[in-house]
């Protein structure tokens, strides 16, 4: 009986496709790492090589309902802010360069990997040096409510020039918390946050 290498060289291929993503998030000191990159785009690709070889595509359409946990595991609040989104884009991406492997499309998924390893590499680059021309940054201010108001911190970021949104407000056990989407200047970021340190109406902030 003649052996069928087609599927092994599938494996081989999802896993160095993973690997090549798994290498970036790793440098970079991302959730979604080397390990979990090779796991999804050789599982993805194994399963899509099951549900070929039995005529069906339910396991195959499965797979993008059930990576879409594994994506939500990643994303998580810090602060004001929100952490993991790439990742967890990248993980979706990785199960369907998997996919494609799977239905051995090798050249189209060669190409998907060279195109998001130019967004993570190259555009990461590009938006670095942006960020350095304007950035906006989310805050979580908290202050006592008997002692400061909301009207006295925004007139004191009017006078510093500051541009700011307000995005929530609440209030527990007499602590006002106000989240703002502030735009200032990476070189100013620094004397806007001793600002924050000094005032002594501030509780607390996170950034």
């Amino acid at each position: 009986m003649q052996l069928d290498y087609v599927p092994y060289v599938q494996i081989l291929a999802a896993f160095a496709a993973g690997a090549t993503l798994g290498l970036e998030r790793e440098y970079h000191n991302k959730p979604a790492g080397f390990r979990t990159m090779i796991l999804i785009t050789v599982s993805s690709c194994l399963f899509t090589i099951l549900s070929n070889s039995w005529g069906g595509d339910r396991i195959a359409s499965n797979i993008v309902t059930g990576i879409g946990f594994i994506g939500a595991g990643v994303v998580f609040k810090e602060g004001a802010n929100v952490k993991g989104i790439t990742s967890a884009a990248i993980i979706w991406m990785a199960a369907a360069i998997g996919m494609c492997i799977g239905l051995q499309h090798y050249v189209l998924a060669a190409m998907v990997v060279v195109l998001v390893m130019m967004v993570l590499l190259a555009l990461f680059k590009f938006e670095t040096a942006f960020d350095n021309l304007h950035q906006m940054k989310s805050y979580e201010i908290r202050f006592v409510a008997e002692e400061y108001s909301i009207g006295e911190l925004e007139r004191e970021f009017t006078g510093m020039h500051i541009k700011f949104l307000r995005t929530k407000t609440s209030k527990q056990m007499g602590i006002v918390s106000v989240e703002y989407n502030i735009e200032i200047h990476p070189g100013k970021r620094d004397q806007f946050e001793s600002f924050l340190i000094r005032n002594s109406h501030i509780a607390s902030f996170e950034a």
